[in-house]
């Protein structure tokens, strides 16, 4: 992971430097907030610290052009002369943290190493939409407040695109809601199981397998030992499947501890319009527009729809709707079938700055846009998606997570 680090005088800068010799970090290390801003536009950084008080301009300007030029990145603030004004705003700005000086390199390596952590596997967005108007609904959400207050290992069963991955990050939330949470697709596992540093990372966090009917043989010793260590004790475990049976009987026995059937949307249709709206401002905001008004016709027509595909093909009707609407109100929703043909890709201008910049920029969106289409077509399926698209299934797991794309976000 890279780190770009802020701080114009040299001898603390070189003193930082020296605490961060041998560990993991990537560093570029800069001593006034112009070359930082050249490192950010020319290379993408996961967490930036960065002195208050710097020559050209602050620490907290510098924080906002660097947050308008990688949304993602996660910043750290250091000063000696801080006030409580600073902090409020520093905050208020996406600061992860505001560090006094002087401080302790050991508390600095380990605000570090939280956000290690918090890069590697984010904790689910508090506002992410969770509907619970159906029965079946509500009875789930009453029965994720009892599992938030055990350890037991969780399963949850269903089809396609219902919801089990919202749902493990719905219970992640209700235990801990400030640490780390990691969704992996079982096809994706090394025989020797979840990568040791990658659990320790995890350390008081989720960790969500889903697709679990996928999991070879070969991959069980290495699953049930990682399970076993010291670093899997410390985590939450949770996984999902289409069936119990899809699963063999010591699998069922480790993960099965708890299990929470979710039904399609066909068979809860009081879901399906509440979720339809949060969904619709939701890709309103990205497109950078109103939600539109939705005509009557078009709510009725969301209700008589099997939905075979069930809330991922929901949100991709909803997106696709709101990029192809002109004017103020929804009348047209497309179906599934019709996603199919060609339709112009849409991609956001870059932030200025150098034409390679822009380039990067420009296809880091493009790569998201075509990985969701190739999701898309594919049901959701990443084993399917991988070969489709010449990659290992682990290879796509990984560029799914660099773009931020939930292996639950397709039809």
């Amino acid at each position: 992971m890279r780190l770009l680090l802020v701080e114009d005088k040299d001898s603390f800068r070189r003193l930082l430097i020296q605490a961060l010799e041998g560990s993991a970090w990537d560093l570029t290390a800069v001593g006034d907030p112009m070359k930082a801003l050249a490192a950010l536009q020319a290379t993408r950084f996961e967490v930036m610290v960065t002195d208050l008080r710097l020559p050209g301009f602050s620490g907290l300007e510098l924080l906002k052009r660097a947050k308008r030029l990688q949304p993602d990145l996660r910043v750290v603030l250091m000063s000696a002369f801080g006030e409580p004004q600073d902090v409020v705003e520093a905050m208020r700005s996406g600061a992860e943290d505001f560090l006094p000086k002087p401080f302790d390199l050991d508390h600095f390596l380990a605000v570090l190493e939280r956000l290690r952590a918090l890069v590697g596997a984010p904790p689910p967005d508090p506002r992410e939409p969770w509907i619970a108007q159906s029965p079946s609904m509500r009875a789930l959400e009453e029965g994720l407040s009892r599992a938030a207050e055990s350890d037991a290992p969780v399963l949850f069963l269903g089809e396609r695109g219902v919801g089990k991955t919202r749902a493990a990050r719905r219970l992640h939330s209700l235990r801990h809601p400030g640490a780390p949470f990691l969704a992996l697709a079982a096809d994706a596992l090394d025989p020797e199981g979840p990568d040791a540093h990658q659990l320790t990372l995890l350390k008081g966090g989720s960790l969500y397998l889903a697709d679990l009917g996928n999991l070879g043989a070969s991959a069980l010793p290495g699953l049930f030992k990682a399970m076993e260590s010291p670093e899997g004790r410390a985590i939450h475990w949770s996984g999902s499947a289409l069936d119990l049976a899809d699963l063999p009987d010591r699998l069922r026995e480790r993960l099965g501890v708890l299990c929470f059937p979710l039904l399609p949307l066909r068979d809860r249709r009081e879901d399906i319009l509440p979720l339809f709206r949060v969904l619709l401002e939701d890709a309103a905001r990205r497109d950078g527009r109103p939600a539109p008004l939705i005509e009557r016709n078009a709510e009725r027509d969301l209700l008589k729809r099997d939905w075979p595909g069930n809330a991922r093909e929901l949100a991709w009707c909803t997106s696709l709707a709101v990029r192809s609407m002109d004017g103020a109100i929804l009348g047209f929703l497309p179906r599934l079938s019709e996603g199919s043909g060609a339709s112009p890709m849409a991609i956001l201008w870059p932030e200025q700055g150098s034409l390679e910049a822009m380039l990067a920029n420009v296809a880091k969106t493009a790569e998201a846009s075509l990985l969701r289409r190739a999701l898309e077509a594919h049901g959701g399926d990443t084993a399917r998606t991988a070969l489709a698209l010449g990659l290992s299934p682990r290879t796509l797991t990984q560029r799914l997570r660099e773009h931020r794309i939930s292996i639950e976000d397709a039809p």
